[in-house]
């Protein structure tokens, strides 16, 4: 995601900075589910993303009244590009759009961090997108704490400062460590709070778990590892492993409390190169998640532990390091059969963009992926990062999309 998505490959390293269906369209599907025009089914979203206020609120400490209205703002123009879904940060760095009992309010909403806003910002979300047929996935970061290093710049009640045992400084941020057991079941409370309290449709996870690598800098989880990890035949392993309880805990808990609730996660769009493993894509990425973020994504499809995978392939036709025409083809026969919905994340981000390859100053360069994408069983649908580029579209690119491939209505996948 551009800021918070954008990872980029020449070669491909880290995202920059930040990282029950309700019903489709023009009352297509309503809330309960009454169904029109037929019955073609495809997942249309957009990220609308808050940390750093990448997307909405456009600054901090607006009243709450212009803060509503750019939300309802960001809603109506999904709206108007025929999208069915829309996926809200509503815990960037470890706090909330809503009012947590777990962490505090966010500081993207007011500038200070545990200020209540005076409204309900997710609460509002959830049935303004409703009333307009839309879907609301809520999009946690599980580990993320802060973009900086410092505890005490945090509000004093923040669980980062009563356990400080619990973070790790690592690259300028501060992150809760995986490895604890009892953060794990902390992080898990604190997002299904969100789904105890709210008709949401969907929990939805960024590619954020183990941090990306910074150069020379190792996680310093030694403790954890010499308490937890002596079953594993190394550290790597022991942390795919906390990776994969967290996803498969959160799995059976959105379950036990409301089983119409779709869990998906968007990850960094190569599971591993097939230098590395023959199970693995055609690219040549810097990046993997498997072995850079202890994220063993292919399994959580094949083992389908999730309801949908939404892999971040944000990169043109063609490029030779991470071919969006490879990648697609790869995802599909992960998904195939598995019954996990494929939804392929778009980098709406990047066309226009001057700094891009030449590919992306084509306004055509996303309406090509979803005719190609069309070729493959799996794919049930894509997302678009992000909210501000949907109403922004400085090149056109989403209205072409727009023609091409949304003339007709469509009920969420």
């Amino acid at each position: 995601m551009a800021p918070e998505r954008g990872a980029n490959v020449g070669r491909i390293t880290r995202r920059r900075f930040v990282t029950a269906t309700a019903g489709a369209l023009g009352g297509l599907i309503t809330t309960g589910g009454a169904a029109a025009a037929g019955d073609r089914r495809e997942f249309r979203g957009m990220w609308l993303a808050t940390v750093v206020n990448r997307d909405w609120p456009s600054r901090p400490g607006l009243a709450a009244a212009a803060q509503r209205a750019e939300l309802l703002a960001h809603l109506d123009k999904a709206v108007e590009r025929r999208l069915n879904a829309v996926v809200f940060q509503v815990r960037p760095t470890a706090d909330a759009f809503w009012d947590s009992p777990y962490e505090p309010w966010s500081q993207w909403l007011t500038g200070v961090q545990g200020q209540d806003p005076g409204w309900d910002p997710l609460g509002t979300a959830v049935a303004e997108a409703h009333r307009r047929g839309l879907a609301l996935h809520a999009w946690f970061n599980p580990y993320r704490v802060a973009n900086h290093t410092d505890p005490t710049r945090l509000v004093a009640t923040h669980p980062a400062r009563v356990h400080p045992g619990w973070t790790v400084p690592y690259g300028g941020k501060l992150y809760y460590n995986p490895g604890l057991p009892e953060v794990r079941r902390f992080v898990e409370d604190a997002m299904l709070d969100a789904v105890t309290r709210y008709d949401v449709d969907g929990v939805h996870w960024d590619d954020y778990f183990y941090p990306y690598p910074v150069a020379g800098v190792s996680f310093d989880d030694d403790e954890a590892y010499a308490r937890y990890g002596g079953g594993f035949a190394d550290r790597a392993a022991w942390r795919r492993d906390n990776i994969d309880l967290l996803v498969r805990e959160t799995a059976a808990r959105i379950k036990e409390i409301k089983p119409q609730v779709r869990f998906g996660v968007s990850p960094f769009g190569v599971w591993r190169n097939a230098a590395n493993d023959p199970l693995g894509s055609a690219t040549q990425a810097g990046a993997q998640t498997y072995d850079d973020l202890y994220a063993d994504t292919r399994r959580w499809v094949r083992e389908a532990w999730i309801d949908y995978i939404c892999p971040q392939l944000y990169w043109n036709i063609g490029l030779a390091a991470a071919d969006y025409a490879v990648l697609v083809p790869w995802w599909n026969e992960v998904a195939r059969g598995t019954g996990v919905d494929l939804y392929i994340g778009e980098a709406l981000y990047k066309a226009g963009d001057p700094a891009q390859p030449a590919a992306w100053q084509d306004p055509a360069e996303l309406s090509r992926h979803l005719t190609l994408a069309k070729r493959y069983a799996s794919v049930r649908g894509h997302c678009f990062f992000a909210a501000k580029e949907v109403t922004e579209d400085r090149t056109g690119a989403m209205a072409r999309v727009v023609a091409d491939h949304y003339a007709a209505r469509a009920r969420t996948a």
